[in-house]
């Protein structure tokens, strides 16, 4: 395991969490972009996915990375998060936590390669109903691209070791904790196995990990949709979506107090790291 995470983790957050609504925080956003764009061209050529929107021109942000010494051709892990925020929030849990892992995952997997290439997507627009991932999977989906897994991060530094400090949608709080110290993995039904063993190394890291598998693309539980994977159920993908539970349990989701100070560094450092060795043992 690369040292320093936890350090870089950090170092992210300083540049990420800051206003970057894309509309009404237009310099902040740009700024976040380009940090974002100048830390994943240290490992590769980064590719731009370009959409339209209002009759205005976006981008997500791409880097790939190989697997390692194996001339087979695999479909990739593809991994994503969004790096634009609300109106009037600096998004540090939202979903600053979600980029700054994306980053430490490219520096990882550049040393370390997995047995499948790794894909990672700094989609734009999630916070206007999951523009940017919507395009991206639709194209994906139209060109016939194969991929073994979309992993979203999505809020991943907020923990709450409080009693009774985790809430769930309706029936779902009689099988978990009832406190909210734990990551949760939520994927369709094909991802069941990638949801074991994701959620066994977390555990590993002593960082605790929950795990749900939802049908029909999760309509049946609405609050399972709300970030970039949903667009990868509707084109039948597998997909998982990676998350501290959003509003849930963070109270300030959305808020101009989702700030640095908020961030369980050291929870995200395990959420970090654990992913990165569930990944490579795929």
């Amino acid at each position: 395991m690369l040292n320093n995470i936890k350090h870089n983790l950090e170092t992210h957050l300083k540049e990420i969490v800051r206003e970057r609504d894309p509309f009404l925080a237009t310099q902040g956003h740009f700024y976040v972009k380009e940090y974002i764009r100048q830390e994943l061209q240290k490992w590769g050529m980064v590719e731009s996915f370009e959409f339209n929107y209002n009759n205005k021109i976006y981008e997500n942000l791409i880097l790939n990375l190989p697997s390692q010494g194996n001339t087979k051709v695999k479909p990739p892990i593809l991994i994503g998060a969004h790096f634009d925020t609300v109106i009037g929030s600096p998004g540090a849990d939202d979903n600053g936590t979600g980029i700054a892992v994306l980053l430490e995952l490219a520096r990882f997997f550049y040393h370390y390669p997995s047995n499948y290439p790794i894909r990672l997507v700094a989609f734009d627009l999630e916070e206007y109903g999951l523009v940017g991932s919507d395009a991206y999977a639709n194209y994906l989906k139209q060109q016939n691209f194969k991929i073994r897994l979309m992993i979203s991060l999505e809020m991943l530094g907020y923990c709450n070791p409080n009693p009774n400090s985790q809430i769930y949608p309706p029936g779902l709080k009689y099988f978990y904790p009832s406190t909210g110290d734990f990551i949760a993995l939520i994927g369709n039904l094909s991802t069941i196995p990638d949801l074991i063993k994701i959620s066994r190394l977390i555990r590993k890291k002593n960082t605790g990990c929950e795990w749900l598998t939802v049908p029909f693309r999760g309509e049946i539980v609405p609050d399972t949709r709300r970030s970039d994977h949903a667009p990868f159920w509707d084109n039948n993908y597998q997909a998982i979506m990676i998350t501290d539970t959003s509003n849930l349990r963070n109270p300030n989701y959305h808020q101009p107090s989702d700030t640095l100070d908020t961030i369980d560094l050291d929870f995200l450092t395990g959420v970090c790291e654990g992913l990165a060795t569930a990944i490579q043992h795929f």
